[in-house]
């Protein structure tokens, strides 16, 4: 099985003072799904299939950031949506330590954990998945 996404957000800074920040805002997550099943032939004819599917889920997120100093921050990071136009729900939390090589260069060490809920317009499949597990990240703004 092969699964691919993607998530855009179009953020707005809803409150900053010179150590932290709060952002809210729109998006979406687009979700794809793959998968390839083959059975070789034998005493009966072989078969394969490829069964697959895909969405796009609307999202409502947020972002606060706060500098520790030293070129430290900590980062959280949250959406919520689905809202049964694609997904039933689909959720995502990220939790970030961050080091500030210089004014262009970010490294972040942390923790997502990603979800959703999906049955079928006709009710005959659905699944859920909850992906999670540790993250590094870089950022380069120019």
């Amino acid at each position: 099985m092969r699964a691919n996404t993607g998530t855009g957000i179009a953020l707005w800074r809803v409150f900053e003072d010179p150590v932290q920040f709060a952002d809210a805002g729109l998006g979406f997550r687009a979700w794809g799904f793959s998968s390839r099943v083959a059975l070789n032939p034998g005493l009966l004819p072989g078969v394969s299939v490829t069964p697959g599917g895909g969405w796009t889920d609307p999202l409502i997120g947020a972002r606060y950031h706060r500098d520790l100093g030293n070129g430290f921050a900590m980062t959280a990071v949250g959406d919520v949506g689905g809202f049964g136009v694609g997904a039933h729900a689909d959720w995502q939390v990220l939790g970030t330590v961050d080091y500030s090589l210089n004014p262009s260069w970010n490294l972040h060490l942390g923790y997502r954990s990603l979800n959703f809920n999906i049955t079928g317009s006709q009710g005959r499949f659905g699944f859920t998945v909850h992906l999670r597990g540790p993250i590094i990240a870089g950022t380069f703004r120019f």
